[in-house]
């Protein structure tokens, strides 16, 4: 089997295939490059040949990246933007100048957890500036981040992950729910209110709820109910006294500090789900990505253990 050696990297095929690919169009790559259609496409097949496969397939409807072709135009695109930042930031000679993270952050833990740290890293580390995007990616998202911080379970995994923050849940309400239910077991509790319930990709609608349910000995239906896409907005429209969601007693420990929010029962799950810090292994060696993966992980391992001993839910109605 033949073995690539970078001193004999095909860098002008690199380079075309990442137009096309970009672009999914010959005609596309050609115009973005300057090039002719038919130099653009000696220039992928010379890599096709390379690799031993094919790297784009024609269909009716236009190209589409093969397998191979996945896994390789991500790649070259983070190769090209960091050759291309670090070229630039030594062409501009600038005194202090200033690196630019990309991080990307799941939208709940952003919004409860994550804005005060990010800004403590950037008071520290004035020269490290930070580009923040949020969304509902599970494993690192499509667009072009250096570092994200994802929701999931534990798994394999080609990329480096290291556990943040791990979800502990608990079924939590608005006062006046939990008083008009006091005195009710669990759950005669959870039969008499809406179970109000957070989308994830792959899981049923009440799969959580289920899983709680079956951990404490009884069913539950559990599929009616209203469905958010973050479990913050659940717990808004929880917080309003409507319905019952299950809520990271950590996360929300400062609503169930303020009593907001409270947790009627002392019953805490733990599903393996928690909160992942997620770049590529290759940026192992990356300055300022060391330096955000070690910050980060020292605080929020602190601030979880701080939310742990702040939020313990006191049972507030018999089991």
């Amino acid at each position: 089997m033949a073995v690539i050696d970078r001193r004999w990297l095909p860098l002008n095929a690199l380079r075309a295939f990442e137009a096309v690919g970009r672009h999914l169009s010959f005609t596309g790559g050609a115009e973005a490059l300057h090039v002719s259609q038919s130099a653009l496409s000696r220039h992928v097949a010379s890599l096709e040949d390379l690799l031993g496969r094919p790297l784009l397939e024609r269909r009716p409807h236009g190209l589409v990246l093969t397998a191979a072709g996945s896994a390789l135009l991500p790649a070259i695109n983070k190769s090209f933007d960091r050759l291309e930042e670090v070229m630039n930031s030594i062409l501009r000679e600038e005194v202090g100048h200033q690196r630019r993270l990309r991080v990307h952050v799941a939208p709940s833990f952003l919004h409860q957890v994550a804005l005060p740290v990010l800004g403590d890293f950037r008071r520290e580390f004035p020269d490290i500036l930070i580009d923040v995007s949020s969304g509902f990616a599970i494993g690192l998202p499509a667009t072009e981040v250096d570092v994200a911080v994802v929701f999931d379970r534990p798994q394999a995994s080609d990329t480096v992950r290291d556990l943040l923050w791990m979800v502990r849940s608990t079924p939590v309400c608005a006062p006046s729910v939990a008083a008009r239910c006091a005195g009710m077991g669990l759950r005669a509790f959870l039969s008499a209110n809406e179970l109000l319930h957070v989308k994830f990709v792959g899981e049923p609608i009440g799969g959580h709820w289920a899983h709680f349910a079956r951990q404490r000995g009884f069913t539950l239906e559990a599929r009616g109910g209203m469905a958010f896409d973050t479990i913050t907005l659940a717990v808004q429209y929880a917080t309003a006294g409507q319905g019952v969601v299950l809520a990271d007693v950590d996360m929300f420990a400062p609503e169930l500090a303020r009593g907001s929010l409270v947790a009627p029962y002392d019953e805490i799950v733990e599903e393996g789900y928690g909160y992942y810090l997620a770049f590529h292994s290759e940026d192992l060696g990356d300055p300022a990505i060391s330096l955000f993966r070690s910050w980060m992980i020292a605080r929020l391992g602190r601030a979880t253990r701080q939310a742990s001993s702040a939020s313990s839910p006191t049972s507030a109605m018999s089991a």
